[in-house]
């Protein structure tokens, strides 16, 4: 006899455990399958932290962020840990009016300051004649915000769903009823929905010690490569190059790419002041990629698909989550 579940959550990373906490507060009861368990270090959601901002060039993006912030604090309050460390964050942008009339027209706040001025406050060297400083951003906690979701909701972890089948999944252990299905299954959800046009590639991140214990603003630049920088911790610097890694299987093992190891490092040491040039460590995470770098969040034959984030998702978690509740009861 098929075991039988309200609402059956494909994945425990970010978008899968924010769903499950989403259709909790509406009042399901959702139940989340993992393959691996929570944390895991295969997909898209592990470490210590990830950017949260509000500074975008697109409109859409910056009122989905604010949408999101306010349920960054209930989750917060809920589970009583900080999730949110706003530190801040310069935007270096190829077209800074462009930016800064987004902002303007979303009511974010911002500064502009010019590359002394980001010295004397920051201590950041960078040849760009304007900066951004947005003051409502840093980094999402990233370990903590998935223990924070997954002790409101039921996880079962080492368990593969194998296919989806009408009224619920096939698992490894049999199959499971369902009224509704989620799939958050980042790079593996291509191979439980048909034709879901998602790539996954194999980034590569690289770690810096700093010279002290300084609350680092995140920095993006978008005049080098799209080069990204934030607190991994005190005295701690993570540093990536946005999509540039190859295309992968997300069941493979990963090596880190040793150019853009580099090509971070030189960045780095050009724009932080590093205790040493050489990283101290260097690993790889998986993004799922749209071709447009946009999400997929819809409904395909009765099951709400909330994959892919195309490697600037987590910020917007809580509020991804609140649409795919919305998607399963409405």
């Amino acid at each position: 006899m098929a075991e039988k579940a309200d609402v059956v959550v494909v994945g425990a990373g970010v978008m899968g455990l924010a769903s499950a906490w989403a259709l909790a507060r509406a009042g399901r009861e959702p139940l989340v399958l993992e393959q691996f368990q929570v944390g895991h270090t295969h997909g898209s959601s592990h470490g210590a932290t990830r950017i949260f901002r509000l500074a975008y060039e697109e409109p859409e993006w910056v009122r989905l962020a604010q949408e999101a912030l306010p349920l960054w604090r209930e989750l917060e309050a809920e589970s009583g840990e900080q999730l949110l460390d706003l530190t801040g964050l310069v935007d270096l942008p190829e077209d800074v009016d462009r930016l800064t009339a987004t902002l303007d027209e979303t009511g974010t706040a911002y500064e502009l300051l010019s590359a002394e001025e980001l010295g004397h406050r920051f201590d950041l060297v960078t040849d760009c004649y304007k900066a951004v400083w947005q003051p409502d951003a840093g980094v999402v906690l990233a370990d903590r915000t998935l223990a924070a979701f997954a002790r409101h909701v039921e996880v079962r972890e080492q368990t593969v769903v194998r296919s989806l089948v009408r009224g619920g999944v096939e698992t490894d252990c049999g199959v499971i009823e369902a009224d509704a299905v989620v799939v958050g299954a980042g790079a593996w959800a291509g191979e439980l929905v048909p034709r879901l046009p998602v790539i996954p590639t194999r980034e590569t991140v690289s770690y810096f010690r700093l010279t002290d214990d300084r609350a680092a603003p995140s920095v993006i630049d978008y005049v080098n490569r799209e080069t990204y920088a934030l607190t991994a911790g005190p005295g701690m610097l993570k540093v990536g190059v946005h999509r540039t890694g190859p295309p992968t299987d997300p069941a493979a093992a990963g090596t880190p790419d040793q150019e853009i190891v580099r090509f971070a490092s030189e960045w780095a040491v050009r724009t932080f002041p590093l205790a040493r040039p050489e990283p101290i460590a260097v690993e790889t995470c998986i993004y799922t990629n749209t071709v447009d770098a946009r999400f997929v969040l819809e409904r395909r034959d009765g099951v709400v698909v909330c994959s892919a984030c195309s490697g600037h998702g987590f910020k917007f978690a809580p509020a991804v989550g609140v649409r795919v509740a919305e998607l399963v009861t409405g």
